[in-house]
C-alpha cells in the first residue's frame, strides 16, 4: 500500500440526510486502501464546466471494503459548493484527490482514549475510533453541538464506545452545556491518557486547554479551519497557514493541509489564528521609529 495520494473519479453510491448534515458515500478503492484516520479528501465541485474552481476539503467518517472500497464524508450544506455536493445522485462522478494530510498518531500500547467531536467534523473521530479499538484501546466519546440535530454520531458512539457523553447548548440531547463544561469530569471518570479532537476551532481550543490542565497530550484536526481558508488541499496555495510553535520555542507558519490537519493541540497558537504573529519566523518586520528615519 502506498502513502501517495491519488486523483481519481469517485462514483456516488448514496447521499443521505443525517440530522442537519449530509453523508456522501463514494466508491473510490484507490483512496480507501490508502486512507489513515485523520486524513482528508479534496473534492472538485460544480461539474465539468464550473466557475467554482476551489476544491472542498472534508475528513473521512468511514471506510468500507464494499464495492472494492468506499469512503463516506459528512458535511453541512452552507454554500454553493456543498449545495452541489448535496444534490448528487447515485452513479454521478466526482473528481477527488486523497487521502491528504497527516493522520492521527496512534498509541503503541492499549490506553484510555477520549475522542471529542462537534458538528459535522465529529464524523472523523469514528474512523479514528475503529483504529484505536483494533489496538485494544478503551474509547470514550464526548460529542456536542448547539442542539440535538447538530450532534453527529451519538447512537454510534453509544454502540461502540466504552462510554459516551453528549452535551447540547439548548439541552435538547444529553447534558445542557458545552463540551468544555463536561470535559473535566469525563477525563476524571474515564482516566483518559490522551485526548483527540475534531470539530469547530473553538472546540479544539477548549480540548487543548482542558487536556493541558490535566497534563494530557492532545491531538486535534484543524479540518474546519482548512475548510474556511484552504483552496487546493495539497500545500500549494498557502492560504491555510496557521502559527505553531516548535520544540525550540520558535513560532513557524505551517499549512493546515500539508503539515496538518492533525496537529498537537498545545503547539497551535489558537489566539493568533488568521494572523502572522510578529514573532513568527520570517514574519514581516515592524520598523521602530529610529529605523524608519526622518519623515
Amino acid at each position: 500500500m502506498s502513502d501517495t495520494p491519488v486523483q481519481t473519479s469517485g462514483t456516488v453510491l448514496t447521499v443521505r440526510q443525517v440530522q442537519d448534515y449530509h453523508a456522501l458515500t463514494l466508491v473510490a478503492p484507490a483512496i480507501a486502501e490508502r486512507f489513515r484516520p485523520g486524513q482528508f479528501l479534496a473534492l472538485a465541485v460544480g461539474g465539468e464546466h464550473t466557475s467554482r474552481l476551489v476544491r472542498r476539503c472534508f475528513g473521512v467518517h468511514e471506510v468500507k471494503s464494499d464495492y472494492g472500497g468506499t469512503v463516506e464524508l459528512v458535511f453541512a450544506d452552507t454554500e454553493p459548493g456543498t449545495a452541489w455536493l448535496a444534490g448528487r445522485r447515485s452513479r454521478d462522478q466526482i473528481d477527488l484527490v486523497g487521502p491528504l494530510g497527516r493522520p492521527f498518531r496512534l498509541p503503541r500500547d492499549p490506553v484510555s482514549c477520549l475522542l471529542v467531536g462537534g458538528g459535522p467534523g465529529a464524523a472523523a473521530v469514528f474512523a479514528l475510533a475503529d483504529a484505536l479499538l483494533r489496538r485494544g484501546c478503551q474509547v470514550h466519546f464526548v460529542l456536542g453541538g448547539p442542539s440535538a440535530r447538530q450532534v453527529f454520531g451519538s447512537r454510534m458512539a453509544q454502540r461502540i464506545g466504552d462510554s459516551s457523553t453528549v452535551a447540547t447548548e439548548d439541552g435538547s440531547m444529553g447534558e445542557t452545556g458545552t463540551v468544555r463544561d463536561v470535559l473535566p469530569r469525563v477525563i476524571e471518570e474515564t482516566g483518559a491518557d490522551v485526548v483527540y479532537g475534531c470539530g469547530p476551532t473553538d472546540l479544539l481550543r477548549s480540548v487543548t486547554q482542558v487536556a493541558g490542565d490535566f497534563g494530557l497530550p492532545s491531538q486535534v484536526s484543524v479540518e474546519e479551519f482548512l475548510q474556511r481558508t484552504g483552496a487546493c488541499g495539497i500545500g500549494v496555495c498557502m492560504t491555510c497557514m496557521l502559527p505553531v510553535h516548535g520544540d525550540d520555542g520558535v513560532t513557524r507558519m505551517v499549512r493546515a493541509c500539508a503539515d496538518g490537519p492533525v496537529l498537537r493541540g498545545d503547539r497551535v497558537r489558537w489566539g493568533d489564528l488568521g494572523t502572522i504573529p510578529f514573532d513568527a519566523l520570517g514574519a514581516p518586520r515592524v520598523l521602530s521609529v529610529s529605523e524608519r528615519g526622518p519623515r
